[in-house]
């Protein structure tokens, strides 16, 4: 028997904490998650000078273990993930059969045939079911820990000092896209150098029974250095800036890796077949031969803010479309990433603009990121 009724959004182990801190809620991919607690433009600005703190309990992990893990994952994706060593990371992607992509990935090597996939909420059981589906031939077992694991996040540049006073893990050692098992506020995690913020911060993955009590030790621990939770509002304008693709707008089944302008991640190097390498391989030289649209950066010369779906024009015509848009608080301009032919693709391009609702705004073509953090 099927149901009409409203499907019911998931909540973390921090929803009552969250609701509590006043927070603004939003459905994002079937969870309710904090959008906001209070100005979204001082919580990105907390987290380019001090630190911010997120639940990102939404995203979806899958485990991938036994003596053949590497071996499916190396099938299954498009990057070389037997390479990687233990406690380091990797962002690849996962693609169909004829190179679209399905979703970017960061996969963790957790001990020698133990692998931690985390892919975005959105596509976490479509992920789930490619890699299932893959498995079959290969001594490996795929395994669903969405329930397992809540995320938090804490970004910025005091976050390695924030943490250090709640933990006696190696931070000092543990490099960019590495991660390794410790004791945070006594609550045992996964402690991983990653984000998608553009800033120096930490990702700790932990038992959700734990995540409210790690969140309130880090919440004390950063109260002197001026750490603020923050939603997923801030988080999208600090992504923006970075110039890190979104699955849904920079990045879509209807693209390749090469369309895309991260063919690097596709590694034909390594031993074996895997999905999608022949539609790949046709793509890679395709994009010599004939170069698909290029994402840019945009920086606004006005204040009207362009999102998703615009079109980018010059001389008249459509020559590109905006996948991401919004005022930069850093830049103090408006901002966006959009692909546009390669012709008028080079920084400082001359007349190019983006079409709001008919009037021709003008917008300075750039390189990517429009923020890169100081080492």
């Amino acid at each position: 028997m099927s149901s009409n009724a409203p499907v019911e959004p998931r909540h973390t182990a921090l929803d009552a904490l969250h609701r509590s801190l006043g927070a603004t809620m939003t459905d994002f991919a079937g969870w309710d998650m904090p959008l906001r607690y209070a100005s979204e433009r001082d919580e990105h600005l907390a987290v380019r000078t001090r630190a911010g703190l997120f639940d990102l309990s939404h995203m979806g992990e899958i485990t991938v273990t036994g003596p053949q893990a590497a071996a499916l994952l190396d099938f299954s994706l498009v990057g070389n993930i037997g390479g990687v060593k233990t406690g380091r990371a990797r962002y690849t992607m996962i693609c169909r059969a004829d190179g679209g992509i399905l979703d970017d990935l960061i996969v963790y090597r957790l001990a020698d045939t133990t692998y931690l996939v985390v892919a975005n909420a959105s596509n976490a059981q479509t992920v789930l079911d490619a890699l299932v589906e893959r498995a079959v031939g290969f001594d490996a077992e795929v395994r669903d820990d969405r329930d397992a694991y809540a995320l938090l996040a804490v970004q910025g540049p005091e976050s390695p000092g924030i943490l250090k006073s709640v933990t006696d893990a190696d931070l000092d050692g543990l490099k960019y896209y590495a991660g390794l098992p410790g004791t945070v506020a006594g609550v045992p995690a996964l402690i991983a150098r990653t984000g998608y913020t553009g800033e120096d911060g930490f990702e700790l993955f932990v038992a959700p029974a734990d995540a409210e009590k790690l969140w309130r030790a880090l919440t004390d621990a950063g109260a002197t250095a001026g750490l603020v939770p923050c939603g997923l509002s801030c988080r999208d304008t600090l992504r923006l800036e970075a110039g890190m693709p979104l699955y849904g707008h920079e990045l879509s089944t209807s693209l390749t890796p090469f369309d895309a302008g991260l063919g690097r991640v596709v590694k034909f190097e390594k031993e074996g077949d895997f999905v999608g390498r022949e539609a790949l391989s046709a793509a890679a030289a395709r994009a010599e031969s004939e170069p698909p649209r290029v994402l840019v950066g945009l920086i606004a010369e006005g204040r009207r803010v362009p999102r998703a779906g615009y079109p980018v024009v010059a001389d008249g015509k459509v020559v590109g479309e905006v996948t991401s848009g919004a005022p930069s608080p850093t830049l103090g301009k408006p901002i966006a990433m959009a692909y546009v032919d390669a012709a008028h693709s080079a920084p400082g391009t001359a007349g190019v603009g983006v079409d709001i609702r008919g009037s021709h705004e003008p917008y300075e073509v750039v390189a990517l990121p429009f923020y890169k953090r100081q080492k």
